[in-house]
């Protein structure tokens, strides 16, 4: 039987046009369904210029008035992370659905504001933690889908990153006392992977060092965290955004494992499975002037360019939720009540830092 897909004309609005938000809007300017895009940004200069780099048919300095353009249908919100509230509540009270970069908020009370205006308007509200898009962790879900592992009894994640990019984060978020702002893409990517077997107690620990040494005094350079689950599953999850300034790695370096009753999955995300060496230093997504000549090649962590195509995961992260805009695609991004979980498990490892003891769950918002 022929399946007939109604195809639906897409208007989208990139709010913010820094490193991702211009990611997002090149890949939605190439997408077939999108016939209108605009971009907003507190610089004007700089929406002219990402304008003019995609074809975009309307810029502003004034994010209502991008939203608000009739032809749009969809936000994509890529602001600095503590001012995406506001571009959110824009488009959701005009009923326009919205891609928001990571976090959505970083309170409950911000969160469930969020959520509750979604809800109000009846659209939806997703959230860019794009590790579910990379085809390690795609196959991995598929075992798990598919029963392969049997019932999880425990698991593992952790992720490592250089300190140039902690500082980077920093530079915008200095109020960012922790180094799990990088460990919140796996503990998505643990939730989704295990959705039915929700967290019941968080213990962390943590210890600074290096980026203390470098000015910011409350941050740590390692977290770990062990994560009891309702059925009695245990997880341990790991961050460390301090390894060497030039360290060979472009991104997120990581290693997730899964335990069944019936199976075991082991995923090698370190990239150290193609190196490269070479006296023209390698582009960094996030760091423009960041120059190595070990390289991890494809260590980006939101992906790479490759013979003038952006692959890897914000890019099929972009491309599914714009299909299932446009085609009613089944959408695998997290969704808003994902994100809060997330958010949940965030703040209980700050909480249990603080106390030095564990967090039962749930928080009371």
């Amino acid at each position: 039987m022929e399946t007939t897909f109604q195809r639906k004309d897409l208007g989208i609005a990139v709010i913010g046009c820094g490193r991702i938000g211009t990611l997002r809007a090149t890949l939605a300017a190439r997408h077939a369904a999108v016939k209108f895009l605009a971009v907003a940004d507190k610089d004007p200069a700089r929406a002219k210029k990402l304008a003019d780099r995609t074809g975009a048919q309307f810029h502003s300095g004034d994010n209502l008035e991008v939203i608000a353009r009739p032809e749009v249908n969809a936000v994509v919100v890529s602001t600095i992370e503590v001012e995406h509230t506001r571009p959110i509540l824009q488009a959701l009270e005009l009923g326009k659905p919205v891609l928001v970069e990571k976090p959505l908020a970083f309170s409950f009370a911000e969160a469930d504001r969020l959520l509750a205006a979604a809800e109000k308007a009846g659209v939806a509200l997703h959230v860019g933690y794009s590790r579910r898009f990379k085809d390690k962790y795609l196959l991995a879900k598929e075992q798990l889908v598919s029963g392969r592992l049997g019932r999880i009894t425990s698991g593992m994640a952790r992720v490592f990153n250089s300190r140039s990019q902690a500082l980077a984060t920093l530079s915008r978020l200095p109020a960012d006392t922790s180094s799990i702002s990088g460990l919140v893409y796996y503990i998505d990517l643990m939730n989704w992977l295990l959705p039915d077997n929700p967290p019941v107690e968080v213990f962390a620990r943590a210890n600074a060092g290096a980026i203390a040494g470098a000015g910011y005094a409350n941050t740590n350079d390692v977290t770990y965290a062990i994560v009891s689950l309702k059925d009695g599953a245990v997880v341990d999850l790991g961050v460390c955004y301090a390894l060497p300034q030039h360290y060979p790695s472009l991104g997120h370096a990581g290693r997730v494992e899964l335990i069944g009753t019936d199976g075991v999955l082991i995923i090698d995300d370190d990239h150290t499975d193609q190196m490269m060496y070479s006296q023209h230093s390698a582009p960094h997504v996030y760091l423009p002037d960041h120059n190595v000549e070990m390289v991890f090649l494809g260590s980006g962590t939101p992906g790479d360019w490759a013979l003038g195509e952006f692959q890897g995961p914000v890019a099929g992260e972009t491309r599914n939720w714009l299909d299932h805009l446009s085609m009613g695609r089944p959408c695998m991004v997290a969704s808003g009540n994902e994100a809060r979980r997330t958010i949940e498990i965030t703040l209980a490892i700050e909480e249990s830092l603080k106390a030095g003891a564990p967090v039962r769950l749930p928080l009371v918002a």
